[in-house]
């Protein structure tokens, strides 16, 4: 297998530049990246105001990518978001008149304030890659990355995402509040948005594509493997959730594991990556067993440590 040398310093490119607007949240960009390049989608839990739509324009920007925004609300169609077909008088037929999801990076801003019919909408999208209007499919760009936003469910207005499409996303994050240091900074310097105006592409959409064919074929050893299935196994058990892990999120959180592991440049897979992704891949999966006195986060956690090494 070549080396990736190359396309690792291309990525730590990346994330240094997105850095420079999301300030004090290495974590966060290193995850944000690695999700795209295993080719998944993201979804951002937070509060409003905290750099979720800086970092997805960040993101797009830096690696050369077209950028689309969606602020879901109530009265949002499914067309609105998928396009539509409209009557060319000149031609005398119907043409297709693509709507934002055919774009590279899609910002699906505030997903859970649009009704369940429109979320839905995006699960053939995030999963297939394609879109189907009145019968006919229209394949969307590569690459193709959905970043979600979702506000915390107690506010008004919010409509809980359904499983299926929880599912759909790879790993999900929060950014959180600055700390002292990085708030300073973001209190004393320049407005974000004349940041993202000076950003120039670092990394080409081909060279992301050489990027995540290349995580995909990093080296997975047969102990690793054991001990992912020793952990799948533990979420199965009962012991810890309520319902265990699917071989689809098993399947996922190898992708996200052999990501991680070229950011950091290495050829292979480690225990570390698998350990370094399980919140973020799993606790929207899971839910702890009634009386465990944890949350999903906590109890993906505990149970990380519990299961032991091969």
């Amino acid at each position: 297998m070549h080396s990736p040398s190359l396309d690792t310093a291309l990525l730590q490119q990346v994330q240094n530049q997105i850095s420079t607007v999301i300030k004090g949240k290495p974590t966060q960009v290193a995850d944000c990246l690695a999700c795209l390049v295993a080719g998944g989608h993201l979804l951002i839990e937070d509060l409003p105001g905290v750099g979720k739509t800086t970092l997805a324009q960040a993101l797009s920007l830096t690696l050369g990518l077209r950028f689309a925004r969606v602020q879901f609300t109530a009265d949002l169609l499914p067309s609105d978001l998928l396009g539509v077909n409209v009557f060319d008088r000149s031609a005398g037929q119907f043409s297709f008149k693509p709507g934002p999801v055919f774009a590279q990076v899609l910002l699906a801003d505030e997903i859970n304030r649009a009704g369940p019919k429109t979320q839905s909408a995006l699960l053939e999208a995030m999963e297939e890659r394609q879109v189907t209007i009145e019968g006919q499919s229209h394949a969307l760009p590569s690459p193709f990355f959905v970043i979600a936003t979702q506000n915390p469910s107690e506010q008004l207005g919010t409509y809980p995402l359904p499983e299926s499409q929880l599912d759909r996303f790879l790993m999900t994050i929060r950014l959180g509040y600055p700390d002292r240091t990085a708030e300073r900074e973001l209190l004393s310097g320049r407005d974000s948005r004349e940041q993202l105006a000076e950003l120039q592409a670092v990394m080409s959409p081909t060279q992301l594509q050489a990027a995540q064919a290349l995580a995909r074929g990093l080296h997975v050893s047969p102990a690793l493997l054991d001990y992912l299935q020793s952990l799948l196994d533990a979420t199965r058990s009962g012991q810890w959730f309520v319902e265990g892990l699917s071989p689809r999120a098993g399947l996922a959180w190898l992708r996200a594991a052999r990501a991680k592991a070229l950011l950091a440049g290495r050829a292979h897979v480690s225990p570390e990556d698998l350990q370094s992704v399980a919140v973020q891949v799993l606790a929207h999966r899971l839910k702890a067993r009634a009386g465990s006195g944890r949350g999903s986060v906590e109890q993906v956690r505990a149970l990380v440590e519990a299961v032991p090494l091969p």
